[in-house]
Parts: structure tokens; sequence; C-alpha cells
């Protein structure tokens, strides 16, 4: 059996940077026909001419921060979808931001992923991210079953039936994010449930702490992780032994500073930026908005591509939480739906590795001066609150605070969870 997914995982470094950069003139003209977006914005630039990284780094970068703008003026992917491509599902994410989905096999390319951490012919995958409106449950699902694996499309939440489903069915595998593997264990533990068939894990959607690593070795799960957009797909993955995330083949990842087009030296952390020689959704110089930053060497699993630390935060105020993203522009919805808020504040914080979300409202102090102020603010918490879930699609408290008490920085996400 090959040790790896294709046999592009272990070619020459320089042949692969040659064999990418000799696609990029082609693709780019082709973008440039096929996409009104780039139609446009790349209209001065002669794609003959883009041949290397240093010419690709001289063309604009596309925020994915800038898509719930760009798609809301112009519905539902800014025009950046070929005009020939075939899209056969389209998601929604938080934001609102809109993804497409071409159907055919592997589409996001997260095959080599799985089987870099181990996944092989009918093994059966328990799949534990989400098939609902956001892309994560079938990202994951068509990278398994690229290794023909068997998929259990399980979904997050009820821990009960999968705990059912686990002893039932006996899968081999999970993938999903690293806290609702955690949620599982720890309930099979109190409640003498049987889930020991599962040996192997591809994680996603968080960041992934080295004491969960820890705990789930000492269950007996080997859990190596894959960094994945809902617009690129697979971006990089980790092998045994894992250093570092290795960069998915057929992508050019550059690292740049936030908020410009310009990379940053060697080693230097700065934002994500991806060109993804995708057919159907073009994108070319796309900025994930993640930090990250470029190890030296190679990894010693054989793998020969670029690789990055990981996952080291945000470059700007959106964030993460429970594997979904929460924007600014999200916030500022829950307090533009209620007069009585001046300001607001979402610190994300973490416990027991479980992601938590405060929303810190200040209020007009004559809504609470008022006579059965006790009760004022009670209601006022609790609609907050039901705003708070139906815009980000994920549960959080809300404490109301003086007026002036949040400080004047510009701030509206405030996330303190510890990335290690």
């Amino acid at each position: 059996m090959s040790q790896f997914f294709s046999s592009k995982e272990n070619q020459n470094s320089s042949d692969r940077e040659k064999n990418l950069c000799s696609r990029l003139a082609d693709f780019i003209q082709y973008a440039k026909t096929q996409c009104d977006y780039y139609a446009q914005t790349l209209a001065d630039i002669e794609a003959s001419e883009i041949n290397s990284r240093q010419m690709l780094a001289t063309l604009p970068v596309t925020r994915k921060s800038a898509l719930i703008k760009l798609q809301a003026e112009r519905a539902p992917l800014a025009g950046m979808t070929a005009a020939s491509a075939v899209i056969g599902r389209l998601f929604q994410s938080p934001g609102p931001i809109n993804e497409p989905e071409s159907t055919t096999e592997d589409w996001w390319r997260m095959g080599s992923a799985f089987y870099a951490a181990g996944f092989r012919s009918k093994d059966k995958v328990q799949n534990c991210l989400s098939y609902h409106l956001t892309p994560g449950g079938f990202i994951l699902d068509s990278g398994a079953r690229a290794c023909g694996c068997v998929v259990i499309a399980a979904g997050p939440g009820q821990s009960e039936q999968q705990l059912d489903v686990i002893e039932s069915l006996r899968p081999e595998g999970y993938c999903g994010t690293p806290s609702f593997l955690k949620i599982l264990l720890e309930k099979a533990a109190t409640n003498n449930r049987d889930i020991s068939s599962i040996r192997k894990a591809l994680v996603t959607g968080e960041a992934y702490m080295p004491q969960l690593r820890e705990q789930f070795k000492q269950a007996g799960i080997t859990a190596l992780q894959a960094y994945a957009t809902a617009d690129v797909g697979l971006i990089a993955y980790e092998s045994d032994p894992h250093q570092g995330l290795i960069i998915a083949e057929d992508i050019l990842v550059e690292i740049v500073r936030p908020g410009t087009n310009q990379l940053v030296a060697a080693g230097e952390v700065g934002e994500v930026v991806v060109t993804s020689f995708n057919r159907d959704y073009p994108l070319i110089r796309f900025a994930t908005g993640d930090l990250s930053a470029e190890l030296e060497g190679t990894s010693a699993c054989g793998r020969t591509n670029m690789r990055i630390k990981g996952w080291m935060g945000r470059a700007d105020q959106t964030t993460k939480v429970k594997g979904m993203f929460v924007h600014p522009e999200q916030v500022e919805k829950v307090r533009l739906q209620h007069g009585a808020i001046n300001k607001v504040r979402l610190v994300v914080s973490q416990h027991q590795f479980q992601d938590q979300m405060l929303l810190l409202c200040e209020v007009d102090s004559a809504v609470l001066a008022e006579e059965g102020a006790a009760d004022t603010a009670e209601q006022l918490t609790a609609l907050i609150a039901i705003s708070l879930k139906n815009i980000t699609k994920l549960n959080g408290k809300v404490q109301l605070v003086a007026t002036d008490s949040l400080q004047d920085d510009g701030k509206v996400i405030d996330d303190i969870r510890e990335l290690a």
C-alpha cells in the first residue's frame, strides 16, 4: 500500500514549484475570461507575464472579509464563479458568505488529509461536522470517500445518539471539531459507553490544543488536524510525525503582512493567502484572514511541500467559534436590533476546551433606572440573547454594563482564548 495519497506529495520541490508557476498565466487568463469579478479587478494585468511567485505577488489580494459586501452587491457569488462552472450545491455560512460546490469527486481536495491521518479503504468514519447550510460536513465527507471510506453522516450535537451510533456501527474513525470529540470521550467515560472502535481522527474547524492531542492519545486515538476553509477547501494538513502543516498539492500559498498584499520574510507571522487552481471557482491571491508562518525544511514523513506552523489567530476581528465564523458585522447587527444598546463587545473565551461567547452591551442608564428596572434588564438580556443566536447561529451569554465601561478602542470582537 502506498505511503502517499498522491505521487505528487513526495515529488521534487523544484519540479512542483515549476509546474505550479507554469500554470499561472493560463489560469489567470481563464479567470479573466470566465469570471466577471476578475475581468474587472485584473483588467490591467497581462496574464502572460504572471509566471512566478514574484510576479504573482504583484496582483491584488481579495480578502475573505470583503466577500460579505461583494456578494451583497452582486448575489450570490460576486461574479467569482466561472461561466462554465457546474455548481451542484450552494451554501451560506455566517456573515453571511455564500460558497459554491461542484459535486465532482473530492472537489475540495481533502483526500490527502484523511490519508495522512491513517484513513484507508473500508474504514467507517463518523462525520460530526455540520451538513446544514455550511459546507463543512460535505468537505470532510468528500475527503473520506476519496480514500474509500464509508461515511456515517452524523453531523454535530446529540451526543447521546452519537454514542448509540458508535456502539452500533463501530466506526474506526472520527472527523469533526476536536472539542466535540472531547465531549464524546468524556460522556462515554461518564456513562460507561464503549467507543473503543475509534482509533483515528481528523480534526478541524478549531485551534487544536496540545492538551487535547494528549487526551486523545491517552484514549488510544491518533488525531491529526486539517486546515481547510469553506472557499478554498484543503489548504494544509498534518502528517505523522506532526511537524507543522503540509501545504496541499495544486495550490500556491503565500504569507503576507495583514492588511497589505506584501510578502513577509520567511518565518514571520502573516496572513495566509491562497491561489487555488479551481476552474469552477477560481481564487487568485485569496486572503483567508488566518495567521500563520512558514516553517523551514520539509516533513520527516517524506512529503516535500512547503509547511506552515498551523493556525495562529486572525488577521482581523473575525473569529471562529465552535467551527463557525463570527464577523464584526454580525455583532453590529445585534446592536442595531436593540435601540437601548450604545456599544457592544463580544468576548470569546474557552472553558475546558469549549468555546464560549459573552456579549457585553452598554445600555442607556435611563432604561435601567426606570421603575421595574430589574425586570426590564432581564427581559432585554433575554431578547438580546435571542438576537445573538439568530444572527450568529450560536448560543452566547449577554451581560448589560454601564455606559462608557467598554474601552473605546474600536474592538468589536475580543478573542481571549489561548492558542497553545
